[in-house]
């Protein structure tokens, strides 16, 4: 029934959204340059370093790219070459240097263990520093399942088993879970993340639930989990 509704992959991605767009505008407002100016700034989870050579770009002192795979990690230190930001900007699996600001856009429904992430965040921001944090769909959105939503919801409608078994009939790296995927997928729900922020060195300055632009109607604390469109928050230590 999967290969019938979709012989292949989904042909875009969520970076489609951002097409000739700011995704760090759209995502966190256009004051956002205003909190990372002068500032060293973490952008973890950066992907193949967009947004990194943005805040360079926009006046952040220093930004370090953190991600696990080093081949986009490649991508990333020859966008900031061609950017002539590479004096500004550096892009390793791990970091050191204490940052003024940590950025996290669309990760923490990837990251294999994200309230390990929380505590390594809380290791490398100063004392009066800020986690900036962006990301979705989360799990029960029509979209959640991300490459496996080849309709609504249907993550949730198939099992992980059929999921990663109609999967292995155009990908060929072995995954037979979600979190083995490229780039992972840890089911993040709003809920797990609000105790997993509780449970961490962190506290919410603000939580704002976007809602899916044609469900705002139905938007509200009992229908959030299928009717956000992103989660955006402001963390700060306790």
């Amino acid at each position: 029934m999967l290969k019938k509704l979709s012989p292949g992959p989904r042909p875009c991605g969520d970076g489609c959204t951002y097409t000739g767009k700011s995704k760090l505008e759209v995502l966190m407002g256009r004051d956002f340059f205003k909190e990372i100016t002068d500032k060293v700034v973490i952008d973890f989870g950066c992907g193949e370093g967009t947004e990194a050579v943005e805040m360079a770009r926009h006046g952040a002192k220093r930004v370090i790219g953190i991600d696990i795979r080093e081949d986009v990690l490649r991508i990333a230190r020859q966008r900031a070459e061609a950017a002539k930001v590479e004096d500004r900007c550096a892009f390793s699996q791990s970091a050191a240097e204490p940052a003024d600001v940590i950025l996290s856009l669309d990760s923490f429904e990837h990251f294999h263990d994200p309230a390990a992430v929380l505590q390594t965040m809380g290791s490398l921001l100063r004392p009066s520093g800020e986690v900036f944090a962006c990301f979705g769909p989360t799990w029960y959105h029509p979209l959640g399942g991300h490459l496996f939503s080849i309709f609504p919801w249907a993550h949730l409608l198939f099992s992980e088993e059929a999921l990663m078994a109609w999967r292995s009939t155009f990908k060929t790296d072995g995954a037979t879970r979600f979190s083995e995927v490229a780039g992972g997928l840890n089911q993040m729900t709003i809920k797990r993340f609000a105790r997993l922020v509780a449970a961490s060195p962190f506290r919410f300055a603000s939580f704002d639930l976007v809602p899916i632009r044609r469900l705002g109607l139905l938007h509200n604390r009992f229908t959030r989990e299928f009717t956000t469109a992103v989660v955006r928050c402001r963390l700060v230590k306790r």
